[in-house]
């Protein structure tokens, strides 16, 4: 095992006039034996930095090191590290046991060794049963377990994995994200995690990455990110449904925005323009007073209801228990928030005011 240090990490495609970079900086200290999921759109540049990391792209600038070496210069096969695809990337003709020996055969381990770590991650993933098996018999989620398996008796330093639940069904990767746990928690391996889903992001990390653009956002804990978003594209990313987001101009008591003029119970330690967050599931319908939502329309999710609506010219999301009265649509309803989950953001830079 072994940490990674990211040290202002560029990537650049083209020259001159046609270049176009896509990291931009990036820096980060991943500890021995950490599980960080990498999150972010699509073209953010996550999948870029995880593919530098396992030397598969070129690094423009920066330097990156896996335990004590610098690896900027050495091959993928040189790095000890593990990688796990979205596709499979099973060989069809060969056995379930020949697909996660391979790697180990080439490099000539023997035949004793290969068998014991086979048999050893089979035990561990389940699939003792399906080691004869060619990978077309297999269930999708047992494909992704056999990729899996590959790469753990491989033993390395690192695990790389790139978005490898995005070809399951929901029911899959909810199971497969509960193997992945308990496999890092039986390894203790380092492990990097790219994934575009923040329910992935939120399960399994130990510590996220939030990017954007080629930049770091946020880097913290789940609960860190979701509680105390560092910026307003943070906060609409993270979370289902995302944070109402409100640009308004504070003076005292009031927050002017778009069409309608809000109350605010207390007046916020801000004035001038800014942004206010606050969390669909922090509202509460009040009883006459509080700021009035106008209802468009209603979603029933088994457990809970979200309530889709317009403060003002606003576009606005409260989350209620299934059990409590529905408001229907087209009527208007008071809600009302506590001060203290309240998220407020400069207009300007969308950053976090403290």
């Amino acid at each position: 095992m072994a940490s990674i240090s990211l040290r202002r990490i560029e990537k650049v495609y083209g020259q001159g006039t046609k270049a176009n970079q896509v990291l931009h900086g990036v820096d980060a200290e991943i500890a021995d034996g950490e599980f960080i999921v990498i999150v972010g759109p699509s073209g953010c540049g996550k999948s870029t930095l995880l593919r530098m990391v396992a030397g598969l792209e070129e690094i423009t600038g920066g330097e990156i090191a896996i335990g004590p070496r610098v690896v900027n210069q050495l091959e993928p096969a040189e790095r000890d590290i593990a990688m796990v695809f979205q596709n499979y990337a099973l060989y069809p003709h060969m056995s379930v046991y020949e697909n996660m020996a391979y790697g180990l055969k080439i490099a000539k381990v023997p035949k004793p060794e290969i068998e014991r770590r086979v048999n050893k991650a089979a035990d561990i993933l389940e699939l003792g049963d399906l080691l004869q098996r060619k990978p077309r018999q297999l269930s999708g989620g047992q494909r992704q377990r056999v990729a899996m398996g590959r790469a753990i008796v491989r033993q390395p330093q690192v695990f790389l994995f790139d978005e490898p639940l995005s070809n399951l069904d929901a029911k899959l990767r909810a199971q497969t994200r509960l193997e992945i746990q308990k496999l890092h928690r039986e390894l203790g391996v380092t492990s990097l995690f790219v994934t575009h889903d923040q329910v992935e992001a939120m399960t399994l990390a130990q510590r996220m990455i939030v990017m954007n653009a080629g930049r770091i956002e946020q880097f913290g804990t789940p609960e860190e990110v979701y509680h105390r978003p560092a910026s307003t594209f943070v906060a609409s990313f993270i979370g289902s449904p995302p944070m109402n987001l409100i640009s308004g101009y504070v003076r005292g008591h009031h927050l002017q925005c778009a069409g309608i003029d809000l109350e605010l119970p207390t007046a916020p330690p801000y004035e001038g323009q800014v942004q206010l967050g606050v969390r669909p599931e922090h509202l509460e319908v009040s009883s006459g007073s509080g700021w009035p939502l106008h209802v468009e329309v209603l979603e029933m999710l088994g457990a809970e209801r979200l309530v889709h609506g317009r403060l003002g010219h606003t576009a606005f999301t409260l989350r209620l228990d299934a059990t409590e009265p529905a408001p229907a649509a087209g009527t208007t309803v008071h809600v009302c928030v506590s001060p203290a989950q309240w998220h407020w953001f400069d207009a300007a830079s969308g950053k976090r005011l403290s």
